[in-house]
């Protein structure tokens, strides 16, 4: 063995020690009888007898974009088979080539957005390749008991794991790594973090009631990245995820991002990669942030109907300007494009919009409405 595969193999022992003693133990040894220890790993008890409810199998997509899936459920619940792949990879965040050692569900950060409804079983495959360093999970914010899911989704590399769940609670919801102590924050601002959006079989409703609709729907997820700097000021580069972490703990102590991004990279929805709509079109915004606090605004625009909470079961807000969608969670946002153009969908900290990063652009196709907007007089000499 080589003094480089012996760094890798005491690197990835040390942080999976500290991930797995940190807060997996404690809640093994913690779990109620229902659930067992089984030669070192976790199992459960007796499972319902799933047989006679139909399976689909899911192609998820990257980030802004969304799966097909119905907006009401036809027929009773199903169980719905996801796989996500851990990816261990550098990603640049900026125009001046800083890269982060970032770490991914799918490849994307944030990881792709999953569609259910309530009552269906979300069934999910969790791969981490043998390529990869580190040792990681899964925790759902939308299921219940085991932490979400992390505390039996525990992966080394070159394993996986499937597990299930229902979906009992409709809204979206944030999902995220979580292998234990200060592993659990790094990985999350390392862009291992996503969304479930779990809608109601009849689907979304307004306040009174009535039935709502979109034609398109967009997953933004917001990323607060800390990215260490040299003695010169400049950003530092490393070779694998593991090798930043010292580092980028004691940027992390700061609270201080040194990016705030949308979908992994400035600019990764503008200019070419603007999102798109036509006038008349309803358009669901999710927005996810799974570490910070951020406040959506749509610039030239308004939230029609708004789910901050990101809970379809709370009536939504509606005429909002800018709405608070707390770290940790996920919200939701409808919105009817009357005016083409290009409209900005930013974080409303406008440092962190401007200066870090955090904005996305809409364009929007179609017929201007004077109406709406006119110019009575252009620009001119004064007088």
């Amino acid at each position: 063995m080589n003094d480089t595969e012996q760094t890798i193999i005491s690197r990835r022992a040390l942080l999976a020690g500290a991930a797995f003693a940190g807060v997996i133990g404690s809640v093994i040894a913690a779990t109620p009888a229902a659930v067992v220890a089984e030669e070192g790993g976790m199992v459960t008890g007796p499972a319902p007898d799933l047989g006679q409810l139909p399976r689909e199998r899911i192609e998820l997509v990257p980030p802004p974009f969304v799966h097909a899936h119905e907006q009401v459920a036809t027929g009773g619940p199903k169980v719905l088979e996801f796989t996500l792949t851990i990816e261990e990879k550098a990603l640049v965040l900026d125009d001046y080539g800083t890269t982060v050692q970032a770490m991914t569900f799918n490849g994307s950060v944030p990881g792709p957005l999953m569609v259910v409804h309530q009552d269906d079983y979300v069934e999910l495959t969790l791969i981490n390749p043998d390529t990869n360093m580190l040792q990681h999970n899964i925790d759902f914010h939308a299921a219940t008991g085991a932490l979400g899911g992390g505390a039996i989704s525990l992966v080394n590399p070159g394993e996986q794991v499937t597990f299930r769940f229902r979906a009992t609670r409709t809204g979206v919801f944030v999902y995220h790594c979580a292998p234990g102590g200060p592993m659990i924050p790094w990985h999350v601002v390392s862009g291992m973090n996503g969304a479930i959006m779990v809608l109601p079989r009849d689907g979304l409703k307004d306040g009174a009631g009535k039935p709502l609709k979109y034609d398109r729907v967009y997953y933004i997820g917001e990323q607060d990245f800390y990215i260490p700097r040299d003695e010169s000021g400049e950003f530092k580069t490393y070779e694998s995820a593991g090798d930043g972490y010292e580092d980028m703990l004691q940027v992390m102590k700061t609270l201080t991002p040194t990016h705030e991004v949308f979908n992994g990279a400035v600019g990764a929805l503008t200019g070419e990669n603007a999102l798109q709509a036509k006038v008349s079109e309803t358009v669901l915004f999710v927005h996810s942030q799974a570490n910070r606090d951020t406040r959506p605004h749509l610039i030239g625009g308004h939230g029609d109907y708004v789910w901050a909470s990101g809970k379809f079961r709370n009536p939504p807000e509606v005429d909002q300007e800018t709405w608070l969608i707390p770290g940790g969670a996920a919200g939701a946002a409808l919105y009817t494009f009357l005016q083409p153009g290009i409209y900005a969908y930013v974080n409303h900290n406008l440092i962190e919009a401007v200066e870090l990063g955090a904005t996305a652009h809409v364009q929007v196709e179609g017929e201007w409405d004077d109406d709406l907007m006119t110019v009575i007089s252009p620009q001119g000499p004064i007088g």
